[in-house]
């Protein structure tokens, strides 16, 4: 009796050490690639306007979380461990809460470090851009008349227009970013009517395009 009692305390023991062991490794583990995550993740959420280039951005901004604090829309939130940003650095969902685009620009005038340039006009922000991915789903797009991403767009009349257009053999009149004017603020995904947004706000170098990786297409 003493005997097994000896031997399931011997067996529990192990079995707690092998817990330990594994609870140790596995915190490791988890912490470099925090680590990893933290210093080198390539976002492609959104970030607050004003926002450095990228690389320039993660090296500067501390995760303070001050900048979601003066957002007075809680458009902003901090990237928590397995979302797309850097863990801890400020990023907004413009199907959830788009930016709201406040003339002083309080998120960057918070930021303390320079990540977000307090100097901002909040119409030269280049957040993203908002590009029609889904031209199966756009309601122009079926024959109909819907305009509402023009309508609520806060630079009405210069970063969305309606353009003519044809589509399946039917004129049709197209939802047209223009680039140039375009903040990526993402009023128009949060309000697109379709159950996926059919204009949706990308990082500026997904929604342009970027250059091109191909050397044979290159221009020489």
């Amino acid at each position: 009796m003493a005997s097994g009692k000896r031997k399931m305390t011997r067996r529990t023991a192990m079995a707690e050490a092998a817990r330990t062991v594994g609870a140790v490794c596995l915190g490791g583990f988890s912490l470099a690639a925090l680590i990893t995550s933290t210093g080198q993740a390539d976002a492609r959420a959104l970030r607050p306007p004003g926002a450095r280039p990228e690389e320039d951005f993660l090296a500067s901004c501390v995760r303070c979380g001050l900048c979601v604090q003066a957002c007075p829309y809680d458009t902003l939130s901090l990237a928590e461990w397995g979302q797309e940003a850097a863990v801890g650095t400020p990023f907004f969902t413009p199907r959830e809460v788009p930016c709201y685009m406040c003339r002083d620009v309080p998120c960057a005038r918070a930021c303390p470090t320079g990540a977000l340039d307090s100097d901002i006009a909040i119409r030269d922000a280049e957040m993203g851009v908002a590009v029609l991915v889904g031209h199966e789903d756009c309601l122009n797009y079926k024959g109909m008349n819907c305009s509402i991403c023009v309508r609520v767009c806060p630079i009405r009349g210069d970063a969305i227009t309606l353009e003519p257009g044809e589509f399946d053999g039917r004129r049709i009149m197209i939802p047209t970013v223009h680039s140039d004017h375009c903040t990526g603020c993402g009023t128009c995904e949060k309000h697109c009517v379709t159950g996926h947004a059919s204009i949706r706000v990308l990082p500026r170098d997904l929604g342009l395009g970027g250059a091109g990786r191909n050397p044979a297409g290159r221009a020489t």
